[in-house]
């Protein structure tokens, strides 16, 4: 095992790079499509809470959130942010699911099953999602469709100025569907380094892993506003139901 594979590797590094984790991409589309899929006031849970980017949203609205996240660092940062103090969150591996079900709706978003670098390990999680999930209750993952054309260049300039350069070395396996990233920066106050890991899944392998869970795909769309799924589409949101 190597650090890469410490579930908390991804945001133990990453939490001091922002003031506040809850920021990102617009949570509205995201918050409405899981708001719809269950009844006002449920509980619901989120694995990889993170900054509480959609989980404070949800929690306005008069859901139950509850988290799992596997960095402490970015714990603490969430319990800065206004709306974060109070959800309640383990502080785990998203792979073990601790918490005590049943919920009517688990959800992963912002491709953080990747962050997961085994195969075994997302395997895990859709069994233990499975677990927790009451009878009905859906599973929803929101990912990118891979590209490892896009992976194989193993250096590529993010950004040059007059007192600092940034720039990515890149890793790829294709066996394993690992990638190993270094975001590098130079500048006045010396290099600073900015590691991930990858594990990317296809999304016919995601649906064997359901399988093997006792679930089935319910709905796979290519966004958070239901636009259809299609060959060319570079992301999906899946949802998977337990029977």
């Amino acid at each position: 095992m190597t650090d890469f594979d410490d579930p908390a590797f991804f945001g133990d590094r990453w939490a001091g790079r922002y003031d506040d984790l809850s920021q990102g991409p617009d949570p509205a589309a995201a918050v409405d499509f899981l708001a719809g899929m269950v009844p006002p006031g449920a509980r619901i849970l989120e694995l990889a809470i993170g900054g509480g980017r959609v989980a404070i949203p949800l929690a306005s609205r008069g859901f139950a959130v509850e988290g799992i996240e596997a960095s402490q660092a970015v714990v603490d940062k969430l319990r800065t942010v206004p709306g974060g103090q109070d959800l309640p969150v383990l502080t785990a591996d998203m792979a073990d699911v601790s918490s005590t079900g049943p919920f009517p709706l688990v959800y992963v978003v912002w491709n953080s099953l990747f962050n997961l670098t085994s195969q075994q390990r997302q395997v895990d999680t859709f069994r233990n999602v499975a677990r927790v999930l009451e009878p009905g209750g859906a599973f929803v993952l929101e990912c990118y469709v891979p590209d490892p054309t896009a992976y194989d260049r193993q250096f590529s300039t993010d950004d040059v100025r007059e007192d600092s350069v940034g720039f990515t070395l890149t890793v790829h396996d294709r066996i394993a569907q690992r990638i190993q990233m270094q975001h590098v920066t130079v500048d006045g106050k010396g290099v600073r380094l900015l590691p991930t890991a990858h594990r990317y899944c296809w999304p016919a392998e995601l649906d064997l892993m359901a399988q093997l869970a006792g679930l089935h795909l319910r709905e796979r769309w290519a966004d958070w506003d239901r636009t259809p799924f299609r060959a060319t589409s570079g992301s999906h949101i899946s949802v998977y139901a337990r029977p």
